[in-house]
C-alpha cells in the first residue's frame, strides 16, 4: 500500500471515530452555569454532578484491562504457562472533574514447554490512559479514552537473523503506539441481576508513522495502524448476605469479552482483505463463584494472525486458553 494511501486511510478512521463521538457529545449535558442562581439550587446540581463523576470513575475501572494467569494451547511453540499480568494505578479521579486517568503498566509472559522452560522475552507494555465522559447518564455512558503505551522486549540484540529472518533468541523488538478510543454503555437492572454492557471502537497509531520509537526492521512487517474493538457483556447477581440473611448483595457472576485488532497498513505483501494474517481475534468467558474475591475462572480461544507477543509476530495460529482472570467485576471491587 503506498505511504500516500497510508495516511488517507488514517485520517479516514481517524474521522470515523470522531464522528461517532460527535452524537454523545451534541448530547452531553454541560455543567450548568452558577452565576445569578440560587444557592439552594448550586448546591444541588454540583452535588449531581460530582455524583456523575463518581459513578464514571467506577466504569472506567470496569473497562480497565484485566490480568489473566494459565496456559494457551496451539501455539506454535508449546507452554506450560502463560500470564497477562496489568496493573490499574488510578492517579486521578475526583468527582469534581469528567477527567481521570490510570498508569497501566502490564507484562506479558509465556513459560516455554521445551528443555529448561525457558521465559523468552517478555513484552514489557508500559502506559497510561485518560478518560473523559461525553454524558450524563451512567446507564447509557459514553466517553473517550486516550491512551499510550511502549511496548519492548528488554534485549538488545539484532532484530534481524544475517538470512533476514526475525531473531527470535534475542532479537531487539521496540515500539511506541497512541490509541484513541470511543465507548459506549447500558446497563440495565432487574429484580435479581444487573447486567452491563459495554462496545468500544478505537483507532491505533504506532509512532513509527513519524519516523521514531521503533525497531527499523518492523518497517512494512509489523502492523503500526490498527483498527482495534471490543465488546463486553458482564453480570452481576443477587446472593443472600453471608452475614446478615436478611440483607441481599450484588456480586459479580459473569462475564463475556470480546477483543479484535486489524491491520490496515502495509503488511509485507499481504493485502489489505488477507485476514488470516491482519486479524487479531479473541472471546473470553468468565465465571465468579460467590467465595472468590475478585478472582473468576477463566476460558476461551482466539485466532492471532499477527502475534502480539513482541519478537514472535511472525507467527500465525489459532489457540485456546483456560486460567484464572483478575480484575473481573461489576464493580473494582468484589461488591
Amino acid at each position: 500500500m503506498p505511504h500516500s494511501s497510508v495516511k488517507s486511510l488514517t485520517l479516514f478512521l481517524l474521522l470515523f471515530i470522531i464522528a461517532l463521538c460527535i452524537p454523545a457529545l451534541s448530547k452531553a449535558q454541560i455543567d450548568p452555569p452558577t452565576t445569578g442562581v440560587h444557592t439552594d439550587t448550586v448546591t444541588d446540581q454540583t452535588k449531581a454532578t460530582r455524583i456523575t463523576n463518581q459513578n464514571f470513575d467506577n466504569i472506567y475501572l470496569q473497562n480497565a484491562r484485566i490480568s489473566t494467569f494459565g496456559n494457551e494451547y496451539g501455539q506454535p511453540i508449546p507452554t506450560q504457562l502463560v500470564a497477562d499480568l496489568t496493573g490499574n494505578f488510578v492517579l486521578f479521579a475526583t468527582p469534581r472533574s469528567r477527567f481521570a486517568f490510570i498508569f497501566n503498566p502490564r507484562v506479558k509472559l509465556r513459560l516455554l514447554n521445551t528443555p529448561g522452560a525457558p521465559v523468552k522475552s517478555p513484552s514489557y507494555m508500559p502506559g497510561g490512559t485518560l478518560y473523559y465522559r461525553l454524558n450524563r447518564d451512567g446507564y447509557r455512558p459514553s466517553f473517550l479514552a486516550l491512551s499510550y503505551s511502549h511496548h519492548s522486549n528488554g534485549v538488545r540484540g539484532p532484530t534481524l537473523n544475517p538470512n533476514g529472518t526475525f531473531n527470535t533468541d534475542s532479537g531487539k523488538f521496540t515500539t511506541n503506539f497512541y490509541t484513541l478510543a470511543y465507548t459506549h454503555g447500558k446497563r440495565v437492572d432487574r429484580q435479581n441481576t444487573i447486567s452491563n454492557r459495554y462496545e468500544t471502537l478505537g483507532l491505533e497509531l504506532h509512532s513509527a508513522l513519524f519516523g521514531t520509537g521503533y525497531s527499523e526492521a518492523l518497517k512494512d512487517q509489523y502492523g503500526f495502524v490498527r483498527v482495534n474493538g471490543s465488546l463486553m457483556y458482564n453480570l452481576a447477581k443477587a446472593r443472600t448476605d453471608a452475614i446478615n440473611p436478611e440483607n441481599r448483595t450484588f456480586n459479580n457472576w459473569m462475564r463475556l469479552q470480546i477483543e479484535f485488532s486489524y491491520i490496515m497498513d502495509k503488511y509485507s505483501t499481504y493485502n489489505i482483505g488477507q485476514v488470516n494474517k491482519r486479524l487479531n481475534i479473541s472471546a473470553l468467558y468468565f465465571y465468579q463463584f460467590p467465595f472468590m474475591q475478585n478472582v473468576a475462572l477463566m476460558a476461551g480461544g482466539g485466532y492471532r494472525g499477527q502475534d502480539d507477543y513482541n519478537i514472535f509476530l511472525q507467527n500465525s495460529y489459532a489457540y485456546f486458553t483456560v486460567g484464572v482472570a483478575a480484575g473481573v467485576s461489576f464493580g473494582f471491587h468484589h461488591k
